[in-house]
Order: structure tokens, then sequence, then C-alpha cells
């Protein structure tokens, strides 16, 4: 399923996100040494996949600090969860997925108990 992003942007009313969506969308095809997100897409989905679970990995260590740390282990844990959540959008646009439909997703489950919600989703 491929989906692109909506190219008519309004600044008052897109969130960060649809914003970022936008700049990956146009560094997608850029060249390799003009933009490191052109760069993670010039070397492939393997690369950014491992992009992924490095980040993946730094947040799940640095909550393990902000669980009892000070504040700035937890600033720690925002920004290494901004890393995953921006390499996971590289990893979506590489694909031609929108976010959208990610937040959509999330939406739906919102309200459903987590369980029937996984119940749900090993039936099918």
């Amino acid at each position: 399923m491929t989906t692109t992003p909506n190219p008519a942007h309004n600044p008052a009313t897109d969130t960060v996100l649809d914003a970022l969506a936008a700049v990956l969308q146009q560094r997608r095809h850029a060249a390799a040494d003009d933009s490191y997100v052109a760069a993670l897409h010039h070397k492939g989905l393997n690369k950014i996949l491992e992009k992924v679970g490095e980040e993946a990995t730094e947040t799940l260590l640095a909550a393990k600090d902000a669980e009892h740390g000070n504040d700035a282990e937890r600033q720690a844990l925002i920004a290494e969860t901004a890393d995953l959540w921006f390499h996971s959008l590289v990893m979506l646009s590489h694909l031609e997925l929108d976010h959208r439909p990610v937040l959509d997703e999330l939406a739906r489950r919102f309200g459903v108990s987590g369980h029937a919600e996984k119940a749900d989703r090993t039936r099918s």
C-alpha cells in the first residue's frame, strides 16, 4: 500500500509530523552528500533499519536510566525517543508510506482495551 503526503501544506494546521514528512519527502531524492536523510535512502532499507534498531536500543537504555534518574536523564530519554521516531519516519518514507495511517491506527486503538486489541490482532 503506497501513500503519499498531501502536497498542500498549511503551516497553521500542519503538525510537526506533517512538516517533517514533507521535508523527508523532499530530501529522499537529494544527493547523498547534501543530506543525512538522502544518504540513508541511498544506502538502502537495511541501513535505515539498522538505524531504527540502534535508536530503539538507545531509547531502551535511556528509559532504564530515566526510571530513577534526574532531569538530564529524563531529557536524554526524550531526545532518544525523538531519534527513534525520526528514523521510523525515514523508514516509512523509504517504503513510500505516509505517517498518517500510523496516527489513524493509534486513533482507532484509542479507548479500546489493550487486551482486546491484541486478541483481535492474533485472530486475524
